[in-house]
């Protein structure tokens, strides 16, 4: 299949042979990425010498961290293109990616807490970054409910890419939090001015999932993008026939009358 621009992506039927073709090496690289990076976790990275073998736990709690709000960010950039540009997969791209953001916030939640019950003596406290990343999750599950509570894709699609964009202003909230506020969180020790200050012995481990998670949620996000559009064909094919069963139905009584 051959593309002459981004915007050949728009026409559905394109864009499903292009995840025709590319998800089975995607699945592959996902696969492999997270046997390295497993292998890496559990046998290359050496304990902390503070935290001792719970170190562990960061090699998917930070990965799944930074996913959860990838995807917020990607359903903001697909809302815009749904709003701004009416580009017609954008709003798929936003009802596909809510369950796998929602999905990764709570494994960020839940390993946070087996993290933080042996380092820090609680399950949970409510501290600005762990609130404002509830927060988030619960975002997601309103955008879930919404996108399925209105029938109306058009309506749907507007009203969830809407929120979408208002609750953006929680993502920078999430990631400056430990600078603006007080809390148990350690500031940046990746992405930081000056480089990474975390040892390579723990960096490259830690790197290694966060791509395994990064092609994760490509696969998952194409694949149910793809889900969605034959959803919503399967749809309009239902409404056609069940107009034309209508409409016969209603010629005999006219001819009657």
């Amino acid at each position: 299949m051959k593309l002459k621009s981004i915007w050949d992506l728009a026409n559905p039927t394109r864009f499903l042979g292009l995840v025709d073709v590319v998800l089975p090496w995607l699945v592959a690289l996902t696969a492999i990425s997270f046997v390295v990076g497993l292998y890496m976790t559990f046998f290359v990275a050496p304990a902390d010498y503070q935290q001792g073998e719970t170190v562990r736990i960061m090699y998917i709690h930070v990965p799944a961290a930074w996913l959860a709000m990838l995807t917020y960010s990607v359903m903001t950039a697909s809302s815009i293109g749904s709003l701004v540009w009416r580009h017609p997969l954008a709003d798929v791209s936003v009802k596909a990616a809510a369950p796998i953001g929602a999905t990764f916030t709570l494994l960020a939640l839940i390993t946070g807490s087996l993290w933080g019950k042996p380092m820090w003596g609680a399950w949970w406290v409510w501290d600005a970054r762990l609130t404002s990343f509830l927060v988030l999750f619960i975002m997601y599950l309103g955008l879930i409910a919404l996108q399925r509570t209105i029938e109306d894709p058009g309506r749907a699609a507007r009203a969830a890419a809407i929120l979408t964009l208002v609750g953006f202003v929680n993502i920078p909230i999430i990631k400056f939090s430990v600078d603006w506020w007080n809390t148990l969180h350690q500031p940046a020790s990746v992405f930081k001015v000056g480089g990474p200050s975390i040892h390579p012995s723990l960096l490259w481990p830690l790197m290694v999932m966060a791509i395994a998670f990064s092609l994760m949620f490509l696969t998952l996000h194409l694949a149910a993008m793809r889900n969605e559009i034959l959803r919503r064909r399967i749809r309009t094919l239902r409404l056609m026939q069940a107009s034309g069963e209508h409409e016969a139905g209603a010629m005999p009584a006219a001819q009657e009358a």
